[in-house]
């Protein structure tokens, strides 16, 4: 006797980016991939799994998602947005330091540029303990590790998603080390996981979440400002932390982390009026 399929609900928009914009690559995770001209990925919605894409489509950008209910996937588009920055309005910021000497040559080249965000704020905490203090290639390593080893497939086994706080605060430390992590890493990581799956560091409340993860050991003020970089939607901007987003933003535009005589690049941009808005 055959299973029915499940159904399927469908969600579909069409967004015109704000400001220029330009379709960014697939991430060196693999959790987001490429399928002829369209983005896609799995992620789960309160534990139901969506499959998003999108792709461009005559000055807009499409996006489609495909969950069991439409609330999975609205949400799963909602995430798909705040990923590919599309609504994320960078003009002050370009009007600012165009003509800044430093950085002023590579915004005039490449004003898409925009932040890589995560759909989820767990997501971007993980990968931020797996880049602590570590090479670019290393720590993509451990990444897709922790994915395949135990990350969440898709029906059709083809897409992957990061695994949840609930699953890395299932493991064992010597799990998580098992995929590339130092030990010291990786007792923080299950521990941040546990914080997080237990409720007490709830990610969607900035400014306490912030503060409850810094008593951790081993999570200190860069990983709190990646994780708000690449996951925060709604904090105010004079509290969100800065030196990371500057780097950030620096190395996704190819700048070096050092001047050609040797001195190392500002943490924060020179303007005053930027410092508290990053």
């Amino acid at each position: 006797m055959q299973t029915a399929a499940p159904s399927v609900r469908t969600v579909e928009v069409d967004v015109v980016p704000v400001g220029p914009f330009r379709m960014p690559g697939c991430g060196r995770d693999r959790v987001m991939r490429r399928r002829d001209a369209a983005l896609e990925r799995l992620l789960h919605v309160a534990e139901e799994p969506a499959v998003v894409r999108a792709w461009p489509a005559g000055g807009r950008v499409r996006i489609r998602a495909e969950a069991a209910s439409r609330e999975a996937a609205e949400e799963a588009v909602a995430r798909m947005r705040f990923c590919l920055g599309v609504d994320h309005d960078l003009t002050p910021f370009i009007q600012a330091f165009k003509r800044e000497p430093l950085i002023g040559p590579l915004i005039r080249r490449r004003p898409w540029l925009r932040p890589r965000r995560r759909p989820a704020p767990f997501e971007a905490l993980a990968w931020a303990i797996c880049e602590q203090l570590i090479d670019g290639e290393r720590a993509v390593a451990i990444e897709r590790r922790l994915v395949h080893r135990h990350g969440r497939s898709s029906r059709c086994g083809r897409l992957r998603d990061v695994p949840s706080a609930r699953q890395i605060a299932s493991l064992a430390p010597a799990e998580a080390e098992a995929c590339g992590l130092s030990p010291r890493r990786a007792i923080t990581m299950v521990k941040a996981a546990k914080e997080v799956a237990s409720g007490r560091a709830d990610l969607e409340c900035h400014e306490s979440a912030w503060q409850r993860l810094r008593t951790i050991p081993g999570v200190g003020p860069w990983t709190v400002e990646c994780l708000a970089l690449h996951a925060t939607t709604s904090c105010p901007p004079a509290t969100w932390p800065t030196s990371s987003w500057w780097a950030s933003w620096r190395a996704s535009a190819g700048a070096p982390p050092r001047t050609r005589c040797g001195r190392s690049l500002p943490p924060t941009p020179p303007s005053p009026g930027w410092r508290g808005r990053t």
